[in-house]
């Protein structure tokens, strides 16, 4: 009777050889922790968010009520030819905590009649940040610790609270963004619609994005300190949003709110709208996780369909060294087959030209000899017309002699 063995992995072997020891004394690492929270203190930190969504829909507005400011934005208008990203960035302190924020508008968004490629320019824009960051990696002397990282960490969608669906190119563009990049959407402007509406228009488009497979962020869970607050959370989803630059005052204190005609609606209160709750997951709860899912998640899909394309892959044994000198074969291959293709298309187009130039100067020499033959045939008839018109004068000339003699005999007998 044979025993299977059982193969371990590299893991569970150096977990058999590490021992485990008590310490006598006080040593001192465990200020590992502090020393990590100084050193992100004195770097400071980065966060970049994208904001999508019909043009006037509310975006830079939200942008100034969620970090309590006035960032410099300009309205756009509707009538630009195709959508364009602006990236802008700030850097905002917070007590001792410094943050470098970039926030990326699109620009003419949902105004262009044909909407097929709107969101082209997104998608483009999100791989250039990662492959300008993969770009860093590669290189020989890295700064990583000094450069300014520009991936989008989260992306706010910006639904329009028509009360009935998702629109067409807000499903596709949220689809072909979800592998990229943390989307939580977001209905605007929520005050305009009424409390039931918008119940009934949150169950219909979470139902409609899990029919149509896009997958949008879901606050973490597995933190026990906060896997209640985002559990609850992810059931509000998508977040009912007001946003205000205007301070009103309500008994002794001056809140942001919109004033209307039938009353004010309280950006700050929950039971107005949801602003609060996505400031508490965005930036007060989730703003690590959602740079940490962006670097370990959509980057590294990226970084690895961009290394496969290279030559790279985890299935194969070979070293780096082997797997680039393998590319440089394979590349030294494509260079010198295009050569030999572009070599006999040479060759071809000048046989080609030859046959052209043959045919050219045949046809020259054809018209040559047929304007040779014209000119001989007229220079024949000129010198029959030359001699023709010289019997003529001579005739005449004959002619008038002979007149000329019968007139003087005509003369002379008269006399």
């Amino acid at each position: 009777m044979t025993s299977a063995v059982l193969e371990r992995s590299p893991a569970q072997n150096l977990h058999d050889i590490i021992r485990a020891l008590s310490l006598t004394g006080h040593v001192g690492f465990d200020s590992l922790p502090d020393q990590l929270v100084n050193k992100s203190v004195t770097q400071g930190f980065c966060f970049n968010i994208l904001c999508v969504g019909e043009t006037g829909i509310g975006k830079s507005t939200m942008m100034d009520t969620l970090f309590n400011t006035n960032f410099d934005s300009s309205p756009s208008t509707h009538d630009l030819p195709g959508v364009k990203l602006k990236a802008h960035t700030y850097e905002l302190r917070e007590k001792n905590v410094l943050l470098k924020l970039t926030l990326v508008d699109t620009v003419g968004f949902g105004d262009q009649i044909n909407k097929e490629d709107s969101w082209k320019p997104i998608v483009d824009y999100i791989d250039a940040q990662f492959d300008a960051f993969l770009h860093e990696e590669l290189k020989i002397k890295r700064m990583l610790h000094t450069y300014h990282d520009t991936r989008v960490h989260a992306c706010l969608y910006f639904i329009a609270p028509t009360g009935h669906s998702l629109k067409a190119l807000d499903l596709v563009t949220m689809k072909k963004l979800d592998t990229k990049v943390n989307i939580i959407p977001v209905i605007a402007k929520a005050d305009t619609i009424t409390k039931t509406e918008l119940s009934k228009f949150k169950a219909k488009l979470m139902s409609e994005l899990v029919t149509s497979g896009v997958h949008i962020y879901q606050f973490p869970t597995d933190d026990e300190t906060v896997a209640d607050t985002n559990s609850a959370m992810n059931q509000h989803l998508p977040f009912a949003v007001v946003g205000s630059n205007d301070e009103v005052k309500i008994g002794n204190k001056l809140v942001k709110a919109r004033q209307y005609p039938w009353g004010i609606v309280q950006v700050e209160n929950e039971n107005h709208c949801d602003f609060v709750k996505l400031r508490e997951m965005l930036i007060r709860t989730n703003m690590e996780d959602l740079r940490e899912v962006t670097h370990s998640k959509h980057y590294e899909l990226y970084r690895h369909h961009k290394l496969e394309e290279m030559g790279f892959s985890d299935s194969e044994t070979r070293s780096l060294s082997e797997t680039y000198e393998h590319k440089r074969q394979e590349h030294v291959s494509n260079l010198q087959k295009k050569e030999d293709e572009m070599r006999q298309m040479f060759v071809i187009r000048v046989k080609e030209k030859e046959s052209e130039l043959k045919e050219a100067e045949k046809e020259l020499h054809s018209r040559f000899d047929a304007l040779k033959r014209q000119h001989t045939d007229e220079k024949r008839k000129l010198d029959e017309s030359k001699k023709r018109l010289e019997d003529e004068m001579n005739l005449f000339a004959q002619q008038k002699a002979q007149v000329q003699a019968q007139t003087a005999t005509i003369g002379k007998k008269k006399k």
